[in-house]
């Protein structure tokens, strides 16, 4: 076996190793997989070129991964692969102005039991008190709790 093959065995190696702690996360086949490529890469090195190639590419072994796992590890990388955009809109924020208990309205989607629906010229996600409203189905709101809606359907 070449130098050549012990070294592609012990960069693939590495390659795992860091899908395993930075992609992977838990204990996977890809961590199992680089630990085993490393191992068999200076196991090579021992078995063919001897004690003094073995043990040198052993030390280089374990200072290459120190090195690789402090500088994945660090803040820095993490900042550029980070997402950095931050959602700030809100979910279903009741205007007390535009909808209060009583109001009609109709549902846009079947209510299973949370649904759309529009309700004085709004479109709102409802919640029906447990039971199936069909889409197109005349509703009315019994109760607003914070930004849930409860409605049921109307009586004709």
């Amino acid at each position: 076996m070449t130098w050549t093959i012990i070294a592609v065995l012990i960069i693939v190696g590495f390659i795992f190793l860091l899908l395993e702690i930075l992609v992977l996360p838990g204990t996977n086949v890809a961590g199992i997989i680089g630990f085993v490529l490393l191992i068999v890469g200076v196991w090579q090195a021992y078995a063919v070129y001897g004690g003094k190639a073995g043990t040198i590419t052993l030390i280089a072994t374990v200072v290459v991964s120190a090195i690789l796992l402090y500088y994945s590890l660090q803040a820095k990388t993490w900042k550029r692969v980070s997402l950095k955009s931050e959602i700030k809109s809100k979910v279903n924020v009741v205007d007390k102005n535009k909808i209060k208990p009583g109001d009609t309205g109709k549902t846009i989607s079947r209510l299973a039991p949370m649904g759309k629906a529009y309700v004085n010229g709004v479109y709102i996600e409802v919640s029906s008190d447990g039971e199936f409203i069909d889409q197109g189905t005349e509703i009315e709101i019994i109760k607003i709790n914070h930004n849930k809606i409860l409605v049921k359907r109307l009586k004709k």
